[in-house]
């Protein structure tokens, strides 16, 4: 394993331009013969998971304050999951709070699961940590995952439990295998512990969840799909409470189903599938009032990520930005390739991409 060392060229352009107002994107990191699977940021760390080509997987994290760079989990004298798994084509989610990195590694058979695990980039906490693995069966009983999020020090994740209405009938043929959703909620992470629900959000499962400030807000699950995979509805609306106690902070009633969710330590924005077309919407995090929304193309990816100011998405390769103020709407840049993990960060907006057989993180410093 790779302890902390000292980045090459493309990591020292990044930290040159942290400080600047260019409108146009910027190196932070460059890959060649490389991949990058899943990407993100928290303060002045970025994070992203490589998959092997040779060797191990791993789990990256860059200071862009000071070029550092740590790859995790640690490998030497400690047997892990990461390194060796076959991640292919399947799905990769991951979320940074602090210096601590989240991760899943996605199986889909004999069973469909996430297993997810844990490391942080200081010293003494860079053993993988094993916390759950969130199974369900091909017809849709079991535990499914809603998300990942992480915010300085609070770092989280959604469940859904699904079970059968009449398990014994429908084994029997007596009655129809009906789904139910049974529990899940959020569970926030806290060093090596094992992962604590939060209180009050057992009851109905999320399937999209994000973290700011202390604050996780949640999309409540409102419906199975046929295969048992737990679904948003319009009618719910979108709660927001304490990482810690789980105390209620507000409720957010959006006029579609929300698709994708961003927090800030003011604003609620969710992209909202509404009988008449796709919106942005940004609500008050205080009391969940609405504060403003604008129409959206038809095209834009189920993704959002935003500021106090600004709230950024993606209509294929097009960076778009809504400003909260004004309500208008411009376009930021083109990406060579779809970004991976589009976030903003203060006024940094970063993302990884693959290009040609190589992986790069590229960095576009907003003007406001």
């Amino acid at each position: 394993m790779r302890s902390l060392l000292a980045a090459a060229a493309g990591v020292a352009a990044a930290v040159v331009h942290t400080a600047g107002g260019g409108s146009h994107p910027v190196p932070i990191w460059n890959g060649p013969n490389a991949t990058i699977s899943a990407f993100a940021q928290d303060g002045a760390l970025v994070a992203w998971f490589s998959p092997r080509k040779t060797g191990c997987n791993g789990v990256h994290v860059l200071s862009l304050t000071n070029g550092l760079h740590v790859v995790l989990p640690q490998q030497r004298g400690a047997r892990n999951v990461t390194c060796r798994w076959e991640v292919g084509r399947t799905h990769v989610d991951l979320a940074l709070a602090g210096s601590t990195v989240l991760w899943t590694l996605q199986e889909r058979a004999p069973i469909p699961f996430d297993y997810l695990l844990g490391a942080g980039a200081t010293l003494g906490d860079r053993k993988e940590r094993r916390f759950q693995e969130l199974a369900h069966t091909n017809r849709g009983t079991g535990l499914w995952l809603g998300g990942l999020a992480g915010d300085r020090g609070t770092l989280v994740y959604g469940v859904t439990s699904v079970d059968y209405v009449d398990e014994a009938g429908c084994l029997a043929g007596t009655s129809p295998c009906d789904l139910k959703v049974v529990g899940g909620g959020v569970f926030r992470t806290a060093g090596r512990q094992l992962p604590k629900l939060v209180a009050g959000t057992e009851g109905s499962g999320a399937v999209e969840i994000a973290a700011s400030a202390g604050a996780v807000a949640f999309v409540p699950t409102d419906g199975l799909g046929k295969d048992g995979r737990p679904l948003a509805g319009a009618d719910r609306p979108v709660e927001i409470v304490d990482a810690r106690s789980g105390a209620a902070i507000a409720s957010a009633q959006p006029a579609g189903t929300p698709v994708a969710l961003a927090l800030t330590p003011h604003v609620l924005a969710t992209l909202e599938r509404t009988p008449l077309g796709l919106r942005i919407a940004w609500y008050s995090r205080s009391d969940g009032a609405p504060a403003g929304s604008v129409p959206v193309s038809s095209r834009t990816s189920p993704e959002l990520t935003a500021n106090d100011h600004t709230i950024v998405y993606r209509v294929g390769r097009s960076l778009r930005a809504v400003d909260i103020e004004t309500h208008g709407v411009r376009a930021l840049a083109r990406v060579a390739a779809p970004p991976i993990g589009l976030s903003l960060e203060g006024r940094r907006l970063a993302w990884a991409e693959n290009l040609n057989g190589s992986a790069r993180i590229r960095a576009l410093y907003l003007t406001q």
